[in-house]
């Protein structure tokens, strides 16, 4: 069998010929198969937010003491100084009035709160940020836990919203930049496309990566990938949409004389 057969079944969006098989789909179809792969993405984000993060900073609250708060820009601590409040794989929590730099974790990303403003270090160097002057917040754990207990479900229902038609919206958005592309590949490949046919092939090739930038999602949360190897996969997940973009046409059929006149139309199903 020739490697570069077209499918018929487009229901696989992970190797050339299951994409390609989606310019021949309905809309509805792209749809289904992209809010499926939407989903899986939305549930190891939440997962890593909800197991990874969260535990941290329920931990860093319960180390707070009875009495603070963030007033005019100054944090009124009365505890130790510094003081690690909580550390994870992920975060960690700590309190250092004069910003010594004494007290640094492994963790990929440390909050550490000073007299006027709290210092954000990860593997991308440290950001400060100074207290308003004009607000002011609890920093006690009995301000403070009943907030996040509050706020806590929110924030993961809206990271779940926000991921899957975050998803949605770049991928119509990627499609729209790649679609023209894919057909002048079919078109001086001798395949068989039009505009409709090459916008829904363009959707289906961003899977692929996107499935592989969720399972280096599910592998940060597990522990199994840093920071770094995540990037890279960010990286790389953008690299397989675009060799999907010059290999995809290739698998489907050859356009027979007279049939690339039109890009707009075609006699098969669009």
């Amino acid at each position: 069998m020739n490697a570069l057969t077209e499918s018929s079944f487009a229901w696989e969006p992970i190797t050339p010929r299951g994409v390609a098989a989606f310019a021949r789909a309905s809309f509805e179809r792209l749809l289904v198969v992209q809010s499926i792969f939407a989903i899986l993405a939305t549930v190891a984000v939440v997962w890593v937010l909800s197991n990874g993060f969260f535990p941290t900073v329920v931990s860093a609250i319960s180390q707070l003491p009875e009495s603070g708060d963030i007033t005019r820009g100054k944090l009124n601590w009365a505890g130790d100084s510094p003081k690690l409040l909580a550390e994870g794989h992920f975060l960690a929590f700590s309190v250092d009035l004069k910003h010594s730099g004494t007290l640094r974790s492994p963790a990929q990303f440390q909050f550490e709160f000073g007299a006027n403003s709290v210092w954000i270090l990860s593997l991308f160097g440290m950001t400060e940020v100074d207290y308003p002057a004009d607000q002011s917040f609890y920093f006690s754990r009995p301000g403070v836990q009943p907030a996040w207990g509050a706020w806590a479900p929110e924030i993961l229902g809206l990271a779940a919203i926000g991921t899957f038609f975050g998803l949605l919206l770049t991928w119509a958005l990627l499609t729209t930049i790649y679609f023209l592309p894919v057909w002048l590949i079919a078109f001086f490949a001798n395949r068989e496309l039009n505009f409709r046919q090459s916008w829904k092939l363009s959707g289906a090739m961003l899977m692929p990566g996107a499935m592989l930038m969720t399972l280096a999602i599910v592998l940060y949360g597990a522990g199994v990938f840093d920071l770094v190897k995540l990037l890279f996969a960010a990286g790389m997940h953008v690299v397989i949409g675009l060799i999907y973009v010059c290999v995809g046409p290739f698998f489907l059929r050859r356009a027979v004389p007279g049939e690339k006149g039109n890009p707009f139309t075609h006699p098969g199903k669009n």
